[in-house]
């Protein structure tokens, strides 16, 4: 199967630099918004597709609930909690916890590519026990 080269574009060069510097993992609409700050006639659509584009050359994740999707511009493997009440999406450390899981599967037989973990609760602002 012959590879696609894409060309970047000044859309997805914005659309990606947007990214990265937030860490709220937006929704496609909020990445939109931001979007037209700079690129006052760019399209949902266009947004859509370079978010596909993005995610298809690894560089951001989508984290898909079966609800909506929100993106993520850190791409290193990390955890990640969905607070059930405000929706707010954070990033978790793994500190070495995927590594040992990994370890025990790979000597098992089994061959880990990927993996995705989702902690869904309450985070400490909606149960008001921040630190």
């Amino acid at each position: 199967m012959k590879e696609i080269k894409r060309r970047n574009t000044q859309q997805r060069k914005v659309i990606l630099d947007i990214l990265r510097s937030t860490d709220i993992h937006p929704t496609a609409d909020w990445i939109y918004e931001r979007a037209r700050e700079v690129i006052p006639n760019i399209s949902l659509g266009t947004v859509y597709r370079n978010l596909k584009i993005l995610k298809e050359e690894g560089l951001i994740l989508e984290l898909n609930d079966g609800k909506q999707s929100r993106f993520d511009g850190r791409i290193d493997r990390h955890f990640h909690f969905k607070c059930a009440q405000c929706n707010s999406i954070y990033d978790i450390e793994t500190e070495g916890i995927v590594e040992m899981k990994t370890d025990i599967l790979n000597k098992k037989g089994y061959s880990v590519e990927t993996w995705d973990v989702v902690f869904t609760g309450i985070c400490p602002t909606c149960s008001g026990n921040q630190s």
